[in-house]
């Protein structure tokens, strides 16, 4: 199971009800957090979500809505014991970012290791199953990129293929991981002991941009697609396209095009109160829509 938690849902400016841009990947006891904009640590308190555990920050872009929350978020995961590596990944630019967002916090007892626009998948975690992520340049007003998560499911264990192969049962398990095995001077491959592929969790995470030809193909069969929708209203498409950002209309054709299962759309302006007016712009275009609020909790779990 994947558990997704979106920590803040607005854009620009923090609200009385409304964190900045935060969200938060937990999987088997490890997490992945993409951007950290103000009130990231808040939400997270109230969730109950531990600090040591955080393994990668994801950062879309540099824009202080993003990331103003960084220093403070470090500074915490140090004071909760952490002592291995943490890994920051984001667009071009990113580590000139850091390095002057840690002005204020220039002693951790962890390690940082920085990757700048990535342009192959990365293993993000790594346990019996494996966390992909993969990244898309995006049109914003400044370097910015969208992140997509796979988690890779293993096939299932076929124990007619492995008795077929003659294949010890001591190193069965090896052999599930992916492993090859060298038992008694034979090479044993995992194909003799796994099944068929078997689908895994994709999650789609895409702010800020407008909305480009390549994100529906980056975004295809998402099981969530959680989107950026900075203005709800279609009168508001002129500021839609000088701030370079997205409508809910836009959101929902990228959704519908991308044939995703479901579609949570963030990001909100500051100007708008109650996006949940304009939730029928993005229905009559994609039913599966919702509108995410701060702390909100989705569990994806794998399809058989």
């Amino acid at each position: 199971m994947l558990d997704v938690a979106i920590l803040g849902t607005g854009g620009s400016m923090p609200m009385p009800n409304r964190g900045l841009a935060s969200l938060l990947i937990s999987y088997n006891g490890r997490k992945v957090l993409v951007d950290c904009g103000e009130g990231t640590q808040v939400s997270m308190r109230i969730l109950g979500c531990g600090f040591k555990t955080i393994d990668a920050i994801c950062i879309t872009h540099w824009h202080g809505d993003h990331t103003v929350g960084l220093p403070g978020l470090l500074s915490t995961i140090g004071n909760s014991g952490r002592t291995d590596p943490l890994t920051i990944i984001g667009p071009k630019g990113i580590e000139k970012i850091v390095d002057g967002l840690r002005v204020i916090v220039p002693y951790l007892p962890y390690e940082i290791n920085i990757v700048e626009d990535p342009k192959d998948s990365i293993i993000i975690l790594s346990f019996k199953e494996k966390l992909i992520l993969s990244t898309l340049e995006l049109d914003h007003s400044a370097p910015c990129i969208g992140y997509k998560f796979y988690l890779k499911r293993n096939p299932k264990f076929d124990v007619e293929k492995a008795m077929k192969h003659n294949v010890p049962k001591s190193i069965w398990g090896k052999l599930q991981q992916g492993s090859e095995v060298e038992f008694k001077g034979v090479l044993y491959q995992p194909y003799m002991v796994l099944g068929e592929e078997r689908k895994g969790i994709k999650l789609s995470y895409i702010t800020d941009t407008r909305p480009i030809d390549t994100i529906h193909q980056f975004i295809k069969n998402s099981d969530l697609f959680i989107c950026e929708g900075t203005y709800g209203d279609d009168l508001d498409i002129e500021k839609a396209i000088k701030n370079k950002h997205m409508t809910f209309t836009e959101s929902a054709k990228l959704a519908k095009d991308g044939e995703v299962g479901e579609l949570i759309l963030t990001h909100f302006s500051p100007s708008m109160e109650e996006p949940e007016l304009y939730i029928n712009n993005a229905i009559k275009i994609f039913r599966n829509t919702k509108i995410s609020h701060d702390r909100m909790v989705i569990s994806l779990k794998f399809k058989e």
